[in-house]
């Protein structure tokens, strides 16, 4: 089936989809600064520092994260060499998925459909827990008021579905807001730190390649990347840029470079705070009260409780940010038959994905509901929101997420060598295989240690259990996109055409008449 965009359309704007205008993203409504901020909203970079890097620093023992997010940062450019060009040629609310059947096939597709589904779900619903937790605890210190950690998390899972039914330029400003603020208060504090340094003094030993011994390495190393992840959100929102072949492709890079550079700059900031000699044990101790406790010693209690309060923010807009990718994966498989018609709808009024919305709102609010009831087991029982929703769910989506990131690499590959134009492309490709074998390292590395990752005991099946949640979910996918090889051809190949399926059929039709 060619995949090449028609260009006998008289008016290829008024509709965007082969459902029809209803089923439409709006378009023209991000630019780069718009793009910019929702999709490093994803990442959430007070929720880092004060969550992922005391983890990283406790749990895994790995005292050079600020090397890590280095080298992480060069291998996600290297990714997204070929992830940007492929943006050029293919604009698709799928993204991952519809990269992946353009080069791969259309039910390699299918699969990474699924996968994506499940792992941007799972990291929102992993936030709700960690989000309730705050919550909960902020209530007790400053109001006296036991609140448990559910009730805040359901609260915010109906808001941030409710945002979702609003308009996309919208989300963008609120993120942005948001965005802004957290981030510079965490320069204040590394600005702080390094003003203020520990009995060490301002040590670079954490940027020293020997700090990355240890069996927590590859634990890390997912934990880190996930810190990452929202700059290859970027396609997601190609049909609603004004213009993506270029808006796309400067957001990814931007986007990578700014992760890079200000986590590692903030990793680094709390060893200089604590000693490098110190920083593992003191996060051990702390967890995410490390970053306050630092904070509240060389910036006061004031700042500190405003930073408590932007912790929140800056979650709820990481929520807001996966909610509308996770929309947008839904829409987009609607669109193309992958899940009921329905879901390929948006609202007339805003132009959002307001099924799929729903979709994850509904998720999200059974994954906290059932936490929720199983909470009033004794201490330490694993349902504890902040060790474990948390962990589990953001672990689990971490790893769909850098698989969907390998498969895409080789998918850029495949795609360019099946069109001919490999030689033109090919130092775009040397990078994409590079980093795809690079992250498919990780992936693996991550499968091994996930019993670390998660906190599971020796021998407990939560080891196999949660990566597994992934694996069934692609298995599911392939299957899915096999039977409708079989049953419903069309339908199969029309995956991650997206709105050309439209344009080619109406174009076949103007061929006919004429």
């Amino acid at each position: 089936m060619p995949t090449g965009r028609s260009t006998t359309l008289q008016d290829p704007a008024e509709i965007r989809t082969y459902k029809g205008q209803d089923r439409a993203l709006r378009a023209d409504r991000l630019g780069t600064a718009g793009l910019l901020l929702s999709v490093l909203a994803a990442s959430a970079p007070l929720m880092v520092v004060a969550g992922v890097m005391p983890t990283t620093f406790g749990v895994m023992g790995i005292v050079g994260q600020p090397l890590l997010f280095v080298i992480l940062g060069a291998v996600l450019a290297l990714f997204g060499i070929g992830y940007a060009e492929m943006s050029r040629h293919v604009h698709n609310a799928g993204a991952f998925y519809a990269y992946i059947a353009r080069g791969l096939g259309p039910t390699a597709g299918a699969g990474a459909s699924f996968v994506a589904l499940v792992a941007y779900s799972a990291m929102q619903c992993g936030v709700y827990g960690i989000l309730g937790f705050e919550i909960s605890g902020l209530f007790a210190t400053y109001l006296e008021i036991e609140v448990s950690w559910w009730i805040p998390a359901l609260l915010a899972v109906a808001l941030t579905g409710a945002l979702g039914w609003l308009k996309i330029d919208l989300n963008a400003k609120v993120l942005g807001v948001l965005l802004l603020i957290e981030c510079a208060l965490v320069v204040a504090f590394d600005l702080a730190a390094l003003a203020e340094p520990g009995a060490e003094g301002l040590s670079l030993h954490a940027f020293n390649p020997e700090t990355l011994s240890g069996a927590g390495l590859g634990t890390a190393l997912c934990f880190c990347i996930a810190a990452f992840v929202g700059f290859e959100q970027s396609p997601v929102y190609a049909e609603e840029t004004s213009e993506p072949h270029i808006v796309v492709s400067r957001v990814m890079f931007l986007a990578v470079g700014f992760v890079a550079l200000f986590f590692a700059l903030s990793a680094w900031a709390l060893t200089v705070a604590t000693g490098p000699a110190e920083v593992v044990k003191t996060s051990a101790e702390a967890g995410p009260g490390l970053l306050f406790q630092l904070t509240e010693s060389r910036l006061g209690a004031t700042f500190t409780d405003v930073l408590h309060v932007l912790f929140v923010t800056g979650m709820f807009a990481a929520m807001l940010s996966f909610h509308n990718v996770v929309a947008r994966y839904a829409f987009a498989m609607g669109r193309e038959g992958l899940l009921p018609a329905a879901f390929g709808r948006t609202n007339a009024g805003t132009g959002a994905p307001g099924t799929g919305s729903l979709l994850q709102t509904g998720i999200a609010a059974l994954v906290v509901i059932a936490f929720a009831v199983t909470d009033d087991l004794p201490a330490g029982d694993p349902t504890a929101p902040v060790l474990h929703l948390f962990t589990w769910m953001g672990s689990v989506g971490a790893l769909g997420v850098t698989l969907l990131m390998a498969a895409a690499s080789f998918a850029v590959i495949a795609f360019f060598v099946r069109r001919g134009t490999a030689g033109a492309q090919v130092w775009r490709l040397v990078a994409a295989g590079a980093a795809g074998l690079a992250l498919l390292a990780i992936a693996v590395y991550t499968v091994k240690d996930f019993g670390v990752l998660v906190g599971a005991g020796k021998g407990s099946a939560l080891s196999w259990v949660l990566p597994a949640i992934i694996g069934a979910a692609a298995v599911a996918g392939l299957l899915y996109g096999a039977l409708l090889r079989r049953s419903r051809p069309e339908v199969h190949a029309r995956i991650g055409l997206g709105n050309e399926a439209f344009r080619l059929d109406q174009a076949a039709g103007a061929g006919t008449a004429d």
